[in-house]
């Protein structure tokens, strides 16, 4: 069955930009082509489809054809579409197992999603506050009420006199937000704290400097940061901290790896594997979920080859998403010394 919806609204016409003419193609091509394409997609770029499509609303046939109009033969007088989360569910259901698609609807769609208060939570109550006075009363009483009590208390008591007393007096009389409203309001949350804040806790040039020699062989970012060593040693120092290959896995905690490798794509584990060292080998399959291990275990073990320059680009993917994690707050890159000992 399709994932098109039929919509009897007349909605007029409209252009469609960015990740939302993605998420319109690919619900219009239904399961079994948009799944593919999916599974090509990262964790953040899957979130990123998802919610456009939760939020798409009606789209015309009209604007289908303009969208793809070398396959306008196929979607010629077809349905119109409607972007919803039972669709995006539906979208993504034909292309991940079950545990991750409630994992990306939770996170997106705001079903259930404690994760993302509890990292709000853990947020310097500075930035929080000043957050929050920005905005109006009744958004400030929401944020406080899905906060934990500790945390709210604090934000609240160093909130300027008269917008604590608004808030709390609409804390009192707050009403349930229907699910629309709560998805919208997550959202905003989780780009606005979560998002925008890891991006700029990683602005600054050593941190845009990391980001280009992370994508360099070994040899030549030791030489690089060898030579800037002499120069700027503290620079260089910031800038090794904030480096990643796909050689340190080994390096993360146990905690670390099960995160990663549980976000991984298995395709991608297993041609990053081939050709590795078995003690590494070894670190990665022990990260693994055991019905994962065996997956991999037996394409390895299958004797298949592959081509160095694969093997490369899925080291560097698997790399990229260890960085990706470590910036939305999920992993550790550098175990505590404290907590190791």
């Amino acid at each position: 069955m399709s994932v098109v919806s039929v919509s009897r609204t007349a909605a007029q016409p409209r252009r469609l930009h960015g990740v939302e003419r993605a998420a319109a193609l690919l619900l219009a091509l239904g399961q079994p082509v948009a799944g593919r394409v999916l599974k090509q997609l990262d964790a953040d770029e899957l979130r990123q489809v998802t919610r456009a499509a939760a939020a798409l609303g009606a789209v015309p046939a009209a604007a289908i054809d303009g969208l793809i109009e070398d396959f306008a033969g196929h979607f010629t007088g077809g349905p119109d579409l409607l972007g919803a989360a039972s669709e995006a569910e539906q979208l993504l259901a034909g292309a991940l197992p079950p545990d991750e698609v409630a994992d990306i609807l939770s996170d997106v769609l705001g079903s259930a999603n404690h994760s993302m208060w509890e990292k709000l939570s853990g947020l310097p109550e500075a930035s929080l506050v000043e957050y929050l006075q920005g905005g109006h009363p009744q958004f400030c009483a929401c944020v406080l009420l899905k906060l934990g009590p500790a945390t709210a208390a604090k934000i609240a008591g160093a909130l300027p006199r008269d917008l604590r007393n608004d808030v709390l007096r609409r804390m009192a009389s707050a009403r349930p937000m229907t699910d629309g409203a709560r998805r919208i309001f997550e959202a905003a949350l989780h780009d606005d704290l979560l998002v925008a804040g890891a991006r700029t806790a990683g602005a600054g040039a050593p941190a845009r400097m990391a980001e280009i020699i992370n994508r360099f062989e070994r040899a030549d970012a030791e030489d690089v940061l060898s030579a800037l060593e002499q120069t700027r040693p503290k620079d260089a120092q910031a800038i090794r901290g904030m480096l990643f290959s796909f050689e340190d896995i080994p390096s993360l905690s146990v905690r670390a790896r099960a995160t990663l490798f549980d976000k991984a794509p298995i395709d991608r584990v297993i041609m990053a594997l081939r050709g590795a060292m078995p003690d590494f080998r070894d670190v990665v399959l022990s990260s693994l979920a055991s019905r994962a291990r065996r997956m991999v275990e037996a394409e390895l073990d299958g004797g298949a080859s592959a081509s160095p320059r694969d093997v490369a680009r899925a080291r560097r993917e698997l790399a990229d998403l260890v960085l990706q994690l470590a910036a939305r707050g999920e992993i550790e890159l550098r175990e505590d010394e404290s907590a190791a000992a």
